[in-house]
């Protein structure tokens, strides 16, 4: 945010809400000031610079969040972990796909549920770069896992592409388990309602850690099912199951994933080893894939990206 923005909404908010206000507009400052500490910590781990041919994405999984499934499911074992490019998507994606690993770019399929593909992705030369939030949203603010999975496995089935990104939205908030927690939401009203996510609420004291850490919990169970679900229907011998980042729930009084930040809770990942081979027992239900009536703006702002 440019200096003359910030100033002047940080005026109108503390002349609405007093020291609230203060508070808010403080707090880009402050996440600006902890971005120093990046010359300190390590710079982060290409997914490239790694072996893989199915790399599974679980969009803002904490490492202890994914510690807590370990043997709760058969393709969960040893769970090591890796340092992130960026702690927030689209720096992800921008420092991940780069032109210095554009031959192999170019042998990826990318099935994306993060609505920043378009302004990060636009262009990038994917073997195929597949949008699926374009046509698939859930009314809570999300793009629904099944989707992700159905995509990934039309894709690959009797395909020779080298390599797949699937990169599932779960356990990013909205908590599909649990809409209560984060304000309804109109379609038609979707940009002129002010909204927080759930981290932003624990933050203000409506709900506690035990209740967003239970939801955020049960997100994940979601999007691991599936991910059961696709390792039955695809093969890859070498499977990566990770994350872009993940999210702070209070450690230096940070909350959610502001980008840029060092923290160690959003910028050391899981990284999981397995494997996946086709049984052939389900069939993908692709929907005539027609753009989504909520803009991609609209839809940031679901997910806590935009204001």
């Amino acid at each position: 945010m440019k200096v003359k923005q910030w100033t002047k909404r940080s005026f109108n908010r503390i002349k609405r809400d007093g020291i609230e206000g203060l508070r808010a507009s403080a707090r880009p400052v402050y996440n600006k000031a902890l971005e120093q500490g990046n010359y300190i910590r390590p710079r982060g781990e290409n997914i490239y610079d790694e072996d893989w041919d199915l790399l599974v994405v679980a969009d803002a999984c904490r490492l202890d969040l994914m510690k807590e499934m370990k043997n709760k499911y058969d393709f969960i074992n040893d769970i090591e972990s890796i340092w992130s490019l960026d702690s927030t998507t689209a720096q992800w994606m921008e420092k991940t796909f780069v032109e210095k690993y554009n031959k192999e770019i170019q042998k990826t399929n990318y099935i994306c549920g993060n609505p920043f593909s378009a302004t990060k992705l636009s262009n990038v030369d994917f073997g195929q770069l597949i949008e699926v939030w374009r046509h698939s949203w859930l009314d809570i603010g999300t793009v629904p896992p099944r989707a992700i999975t159905d995509h990934t496995i039309a894709v690959n089935r009797g395909q020779s592409q080298k390599r797949t990104i699937a990169h599932y939205m779960q356990p990013h908030c909205p908590f599909i388990p649990h809409p209560e927690l984060m304000s309804s939401k109109e379609k038609d009203k979707w940009g002129n309602q002010d909204t927080k996510d759930v981290w932003e609420r624990l933050r203000d004291n409506e709900l506690t850690e035990k209740e967003v850490w239970a939801a955020y919990r049960n997100n994940l169970e979601i999007v691991l099912d599936e991910i059961k679900l696709l390792l039955q229907n695809i093969d890859a011998d070498n499977v990566i199951i990770t994350s872009d980042h993940g999210n702070a729930k209070g450690e230096w009084n940070i909350y959610g994933h502001p980008p840029g930040s060092p923290l160690r809770c959003l910028r050391e990942v899981p990284w999981i080893q397995t494997s996946a081979s086709d049984v052939g027992d389900y069939e993908p239900n692709l929907k005539d894939a027609k753009e989504n009536k909520v803009s991609r703006e609209r839809k940031l702002q679901a997910l806590g990206y935009i204001e």
